[in-house]
């Protein structure tokens, strides 16, 4: 098929690599500009931007698609379909309407569950038990269009926002081409008005670490925002963060150390910190970690 690819971080660039590898024609790759990153501010091109370069794909990055002048030449590229997957932008009426089939969506949830920006962390962050992957039609409301194929997957009980993301990646990489590969056999599904959620965009100001919370919650929270933002703790006024755990035995008071092990009381329950990380630091294991800084049992983190 003749399409449009449009897409901007890391989690888009599979799909991208296997719309090539499906034989599809890649008409352009629309991404967002590339931004000042690095010591020295530099411009630096979005993940899929540098793979459509590699790939000798033509790359757009407009800063709108409102303008008609843009609306028109994307029009002019004559696609039978866009795929859509973590673009950053709104798409106007026009452009929806574009293409032959339309615009398709990739979207990392079981919609109408996570309609927004942050899907998985928030699936993790609810102690969901399972999420996926739904190709959507796109229509002018947020993620609201009709549903073409949907696949699920269990959320593991140690699973980190990195790690769920690079598996719904390969998964939504696959369900698009298997969806290109059968679209006009394909019924679209309206989303049900019952269970829609909405993930908000993750606030840094979220990602301090309440131990007067449950252990399950605690747990869900630090891996829910592992790797970025990351959630954080202090312990003698220093930030730690926090970049994977699971649950453990044990009880006390809040943000007690209990342990040698890095087992930490919660308000009931409580977890086990696995992976860290210290100001100016690389992120380490427990056992790594508490060579360069003792953390006892006793200690407190608050």
């Amino acid at each position: 098929m003749r399409v449009i690819f449009m897409g901007t971080p890391d989690f888009s660039v599979p799909v991208l690599d296997a719309l090539i590898d499906a034989g599809h024609d890649v008409l352009a790759v629309y991404c967002q500009p590339p931004r000042p990153a690095g010591r020295g501010k530099k411009d630096r091109p979005t993940p899929v931007h540098a793979r459509a370069l590699d790939l000798g794909l033509e790359v757009r990055h407009p800063v709108s698609l409102k303008g008609t002048e843009e609306q028109a030449a994307f029009a002019a590229l004559n696609a039978d379909v866009a795929v859509v997957v973590a673009y950053g932008l709104i798409l106007p009426q026009a452009v929806l309407d574009a293409p032959t089939h339309g615009c398709l969506n990739i979207h990392a949830s079981l919609l109408p569950r996570w309609r927004g920006a942050a899907p998985i962390h928030r699936a993790i962050m609810a102690r969901d038990a399972e999420t996926g992957i739904c190709i959507m039609q796109m229509e002018a409301g947020l993620d609201t269009g009709p549903v073409l194929l949907r696949r699920a997957t269990p959320i593991g009980a140690t699973e980190t926002t990195g790690e769920l993301h690079d598996r719904l990646s390969t998964m939504g990489a696959e369900a698009i081409t298997d969806a290109l590969a059968d679209l006009d056999s394909l019924t679209p599904d309206p989303q049900p008005k019952d269970g829609v959620t909405y993930a908000e965009k993750i606030d840094k100001s979220e990602a301090r670490v309440d131990w007067t919370h449950p252990a399950a919650e605690v747990d869900a929270h630090i891996r829910g925002l592992s790797p970025f933002p990351g959630a954080w703790t202090e312990a003698d006024g220093q930030r730690i963060r926090l970049l994977a755990s699971t649950l453990a035995e044990g009880q006390g008071s809040p943000g007690d150390i209990l342990d040698d092990t890095l087992t930490v009381a919660c308000g009931d329950g409580a977890i086990r910190l696995l992976r860290l990380q210290r100001a100016g630091k690389g992120a380490q294991d427990a056992e790594t970690f508490l060579r360069g800084m003792a953390l006892p049992a006793g200690s407190k983190l608050t």
